[in-house]
């Protein structure tokens, strides 16, 4: 019994020496192999030989700097039930048509003014109310001035002193008379034309002598008269007006374009005026001039262009219908109903296939015809949510998808 117990000691005591020389064989080996992986650093560069290049990890910097495109995924199924629809990113012709109202008025080059540059006394009238249509040459008013006939009086008693000068028996004497007296007839003769007396008229009071009492004012113009201030026997002093005239033969159409606009038209530009008055006469016109101030309550500008008066039926101060059309040329551009405007930015959602959908900041030009120009943010090609795009902007803002800053990539222009 003891031998048993013995031999049994024996074996545990065998037993637990070898578990002890494998524990500390592995031991030893971890140790050596950490020293050799350190050694060779430390030998080579004692030994003057160049280290080995160790792998270095990648800063998880640079992995942040890589910002990944935000996406919002809407399957096919929920993009039907939405009504999802997609369109092309393309360069387009663009036109805009901008409609405005004009206001009629008169050619302001066609305006004349009658008035004299004496003082006298209205002694007739042959138009003696407003609107009446006169031509040109046609007697306005009879005038009376005292200062006039005193003219006209010392111009006839120059004629008579010439007329003297030519009896004088003294050769010499009489053509020193004559030299002096041409000099003051030819002045009185530019009194008179300064007054506005015609040649006829002073031809005839040289030859008759007798000096006219009144003078006859005409129209400059063919027209109507559109104010009259001469009244039967009424005082005039110089420069007063007495008649304003127009030509109706052509007028002025005023119209009203607004700041944002004015950078699309310029003079030339094709307009359509229509007038409710004559619904099935249209008028085709030019623009002719655009005036050089804006308006500070309205924020637009006048806009003139002129149009024939056919029959004289147009008149000062109707209404029209004005339509521009302007041809913008090929832009790069998308639908109006693609952008989601915040109000601080533009927003469009473009495919990016298998249901996703990426938000991008765009910047964008001229609105026509629905659609919209787009200046950056778009490349030609790529598609953009043209219809439910509030609900796919709703589905962002739920799952706190933004865009990212704008692209700087800018699109070509044909």
């Amino acid at each position: 019994m003891k031998k048993k117990y013995l031999i049994l000691a024996a074996v545990m005591v065998l037993i637990s020496g070898s578990l002890f020389y494998v524990l500390k064989t592995g031991q030893n080996q971890k140790s050596r192999k950490a020293v050799e992986q350190a050694a060779p650093s430390t030998q080579e560069h004692s030994e003057g030989t160049p280290a080995a290049p160790q792998p270095q990890a990648q800063a998880p910097q640079q992995e942040q700097a890589e910002e990944e495109t935000p996406t919002i995924e809407i399957p096919t199924e929920k993009q039907q039930m939405i009504g999802v629809k997609t369109v092309e990113v393309s360069v387009r012709p663009l036109s805009k048509v901008i409609r405005t109202v004009g206001l009629i008025e008169y050619d302001e080059r066609k305006l004349a003014t009658v008035n004299t540059k004496f003082e006298g006394w209205v002694e007739k009238l042959y138009v003696d109310y407003n609107g009446k249509y006169v031509k040109k040459g046609e007697p306005l008013a009879d005038m009376y001035s005292p200062e006039l006939v005193a003219t006209q009086q010392e111009f006839i008693n120059l004629v008579k002193w010439a007329g003297q000068g030519r009896d004088v028996k003294s050769e010499q004497v009489g053509k020193m008379l004559l030299k002096d007296a041409d000099v003051m007839i030819e002045a009185a003769k530019q009194r008179l034309r300064l007054w506005d007396i015609s040649e006829a008229q002073i031809k005839k009071i040289g030859e008759t002598g007798k000096p006219i009492r009144t003078l006859t004012l005409y129209s400059p113009v063919s027209g109507y008269v559109v104010q009259k201030t001469a009244l039967q026997g009424m005082k005039v002093m110089p420069g007063e007006k007495l008649f304003d005239l127009a030509d109706l033969s052509t007028l002025w159409v005023i119209a009203d374009i607004y700041e944002s606009e004015l950078a699309m038209i310029k003079p030339g530009e094709r307009a359509k005026i229509s007038l409710s008055y004559f619904p099935e006469k249209e008028f085709s016109s030019r623009i002719d001039y655009i005036y050089p101030s804006i308006s500070g309550t309205t924020r637009s500008a006048k806009v003139r262009f002129e149009i024939p008066n056919y029959g004289g039926r147009l008149k000062p101060q109707m209404y029209t219908n004005i339509e521009v059309k302007i041809d913008l040329g090929q832009r790069l551009s998308i639908p109006d109903e693609a952008v989601m405007d915040t109000g601080t930015r533009q927003v469009v959602y473009v495919d990016r296939g298998e249901g996703n959908f990426e938000p991008r900041e765009v910047s964008l030009g001229i609105r026509a015809e629905g659609m919209r120009e787009v200046v950056k943010g778009l490349k030609a090609g790529e598609k953009v949510a043209s219809s439910a795009t509030f609900l796919i902007d709703s589905e962002a803002q739920l799952k706190n998808v933004t865009p990212l800053s704008k692209s700087n990539s800018t699109p070509s222009k044909k």
